[in-house]
């Protein structure tokens, strides 16, 4: 049996359009983590205030 895998570096043309493929993929903007940072930061507010609160109560 043939593989039908066709290595990009087999010509200059195929090369081209695999490594134009790959700047394209990575390109990609990733997703904003500033709503984890958020809900981080207002967990923490509220693990201190409840700290805060048991030790001066």
């Amino acid at each position: 049996m043939s593989d039908p895998h066709i290595d990009p570096a087999g010509n200059t043309q195929a090369f081209r359009a695999f490594a134009h493929q790959q700047d394209a993929a990575a390109a990609k903007e990733q997703p904003s983590r500033l709503p984890i940072w958020i809900a981080v930061a207002v967990v923490l507010l509220v693990a201190l205030g409840v700290v805060a609160y048991l030790m001066l109560g």
